[in-house]
């Protein structure tokens, strides 16, 4: 079992093996969580949970794929309670593929906006995180912007940096644009956009950002979760980079700036059932979605709770109101798409 895939076991005096390899009867106090989430961007709000509610909260972590086809492989047999994903794609598929199960929750309904949430109930949007334009504030002027179509416009040849086709956000992207422009004129930006390529895609959103800073490209297209971790980092060169750039959100005159979610369902075999429900509550209640502005520099899904300061630096926006269970529908869709249009 790679390193990456084995558990940290949170508030818990279970062993490694027995939440594991062994098939424990598990106890009325427990929910098991398999999370695509690193551990410093949801341990504090399990601690917290464990210590409201007294329940053990055990935690796997690893890559989305891998926590995927292991809660597949594992069946009936599985210890999971919980999958917690960074992304609608995923969660969509987790459905596809019949690992989680469908749950109704008034408290849940009156939390998260039903744009942030599978028709059904099968998952639920915990956090908001947007994908604006991302440029370069002594090379750029606002007023040169408009719309993620705008980007595809030759007047950005060489000065475009993005992340490959492999990234699920960008996936996201690219099948909400299906989904508002249809196929074709989506491959045609698309084609456009990789014409635009300063350089070919490499990195993760804060390569991209860090790429704009030291003038590789202008514009990019990052999350703001990245964005704000680098405007309020420990590392003085991220901060530096973060000062450097700006951030614009499009579409704001036809169908908003593109959002995506992460978010958590509860898996079709889950032994601790009502634990797992009670925990996404507890995810979407105002304490928990406030962590998520001031910590996590996400964006709370419930729309009670107000963003944090660095958030709100930025401005206001108008989201799409697309639903993000779209998103993963299209999924297919759009990576086909992009491999057309030879975005790498």
């Amino acid at each position: 079992m790679p390193d990456s895939f084995k558990p940290l076991i949170l508030c818990s005096v279970l062993t490694l093996t027995s939440v594991l390899l062994a098939t424990p009867a598990l106890a009325e106090g427990e929910v098991n969580i398999y999370s695509a989430r690193k551990e410093d961007l949801i341990k504090p709000l399990l601690d917290d949970f464990s210590k409201q509610a007294g329940v053990t909260v055990n935690l796997v972590t690893g890559k989305e794929e891998a926590l995927l086809q292991r809660l597949q492989s594992e069946g009936v047999n599985t210890p999971a309670d919980l999958m917690l994903t960074t992304d609608a794609g995923r969660l969509a598929a987790a459905r596809e593929v019949g690992v989680l199960q469908a749950v109704k929750s008034e408290t849940l309904a009156a939390r998260i906006p039903a744009a942030y949430r599978d028709p059904d109930g099968y998952w639920y949007g915990l956090s908001v995180r947007a994908r604006p334009i991302i440029y370069a504030r002594e090379r750029v002027k606002p007023a040169e912007l408009s719309t993620y179509d705008d980007l595809a416009d030759p007047k950005w040849k060489g000065k475009v940096c993005v992340r490959s086709s492999d990234s699920v956000y960008n996936q996201s992207l690219v099948a909400g644009m299906i989904s508002h422009h249809g196929e074709a004129k989506t491959e045609a930006w698309a084609k456009g956009l990789v014409a635009n390529f300063a350089r070919p895609p490499k990195g993760g959103d804060r390569d991209q950002i860090k790429a704009v800073a030291a003038g590789e490209c202008d514009v990019t297209l990052a999350n703001t979760y990245y964005l704000g971790g680098m405007v309020n980092s420990s590392d003085e060169a991220e901060k530096q980079a973060a000062a450097k750039v700006a951030v614009f959100w499009p579409d704001a005159k036809t169908a908003g700036v593109h959002v995506n979610i992460s978010g958590a369902g509860v898996t079709a075999n889950a032994r601790n059932r009502d634990n797992a429900i009670k925990l996404l509550e507890f995810m979407a209640a105002d304490a928990a979605q406030r962590w998520y502005a001031e910590t996590n520099n996400e964006y709370p899904v419930n729309p009670a709770i107000a963003p944090s300061a660095t958030l709100k630096a930025w401005g206001e926006f108008k989201a799409d109101t697309l639903n993000v269970a779209k998103l993963g529908e299209l999924n297919p869709a759009a990576v086909r798409l992009m491999d057309r249009a030879g975005w790498k």
